[in-house]
């Protein structure tokens, strides 16, 4: 399926379509909710998708290094040669990194600001020092390059049938929601590597600080109070949702079945966040195999939509077409 997917890219480079795999095998390792929906994209724009996802996988792994193999001198100094590869990479489309390589092949082909590259490397950054966000417009800064940049960076791959600026906020939402379900669901992984992304003043409210969630987390106990602030924190998660959803129907027809199964699916992380009783910080809540079957099932049939759709179009205007000739020039 790889070879089809560079194929209809039109991606003949043999070290770039090694890289480009190499960005694939990233995103169906760690993304397993975003690679099954991807799989609903046209054939054409796989690619580049996974080569915006995987760029990010590869930024994300160096600053958590999830074995604690290197100190944060380390991951700094990684970071910094991963960014100034970048920069010189999306000026000369190449890269020391396979995965600089296709990121910036991808930002070329398509017209992708090379201003949203920059906005997330400053939110890696930032995963070297920052611990905690106070407020959650503190939380915002943050989400904006390590979230709502990636929605912006899809949006010329996917195309869409209104104007970008008008679909861009929606699609920044998009982004920022399937952040935020992730902060939702990692809770206590992130603690363990000393993180705790839900907003500061959102746990207060609840009266959660960090010393009670590590307290939840090491010994397995419930809190009152912690099971309020995650709820209020899910509904915070939903509203961002809703303003996101308008924007699947600016997409292109052929790529919003994909979007809505990835809208669906992370949906579905916080229904079964729900479902175990906020129990985040002592077990992963995941969406089941039967209903991510049961989405991508939904979805195949979308995109068999789409396209019986747009050949039927097609008719339409070619028929169109054809009678405008047989009936001649207007005198």
């Amino acid at each position: 399926m790889s070879r089809r997917e560079l194929d209809a890219a039109g991606i003949t480079d043999p070290l770039l379509r090694a890289a480009y795999t190499r960005c694939r095998r990233l995103n169906a390792r760690h993304g397993k909710t975003y690679f099954l929906a991807t799989r609903l994209l046209p054939l054409e724009r796989r690619s580049a998708v996974h080569a915006l996802y995987g760029f990010a996988r590869w930024a994300d792994d160096i600053v958590d290094d999830l074995d604690r193999h290197r100190t944060p001198e380390e991951r700094d100094r990684l970071l910094q040669l991963l960014e100034s590869d970048l920069a010189d990479g999306l000026l000369t489309r190449a890269g020391r990194e396979p995965v600089v390589r296709a990121v910036a092949d991808t930002a070329g082909r398509y017209g992708i600001e090379h201003a949203l590259f920059a906005d997330f490397m400053s939110s890696m950054r930032a995963d070297l020092t920052v611990t905690h966000y106070p407020t959650f417009a503190d939380l915002q800064g943050y989400v904006h390059g390590s979230a709502a940049v990636i929605g912006l960076q899809m949006l010329p791959v996917l195309g869409t049938v209104t104007a970008r600026e008008e679909a861009a906020p929606h699609a920044a939402a998009l982004g920022v929601a399937f952040q935020l379900t992730n902060f939702l669901r990692d809770v206590g992984e992130d603690l363990d590597r000393g993180r705790v992304y839900l907003p500061g003043d959102l746990l207060a409210a609840h009266g959660v600080d960090r010393p009670l969630l590590e307290w939840s987390r090491r010994t397995g106990r419930r809190d009152r109070r912690i099971r309020a602030a995650l709820m209020a924190a899910e509904a915070m998660t939903r509203r961002v949702y809703r303003t996101a959803e308008p924007g699947i129907a600016m997409l292109d027809p052929r790529v919003r079945p994909c979007i809505r199964a990835a809208f669906t699916l992370y949906g579905g992380i916080l229904d079964a966040i729900a479902e175990q009783d906020y129990s985040v910080l002592h077990r992963r809540a995941v969406v089941s195999r039967r209903r991510r079957a049961a989405t991508a099932a939904a979805g195949v049939l979308r995109v068999a939509g789409a396209r019986l759709r747009a050949r039927a179009e097609h008719r339409m205007a070619r028929a169109g077409a054809s009678a405008v000739e047989r009936k001649g020039p207007v005198r």
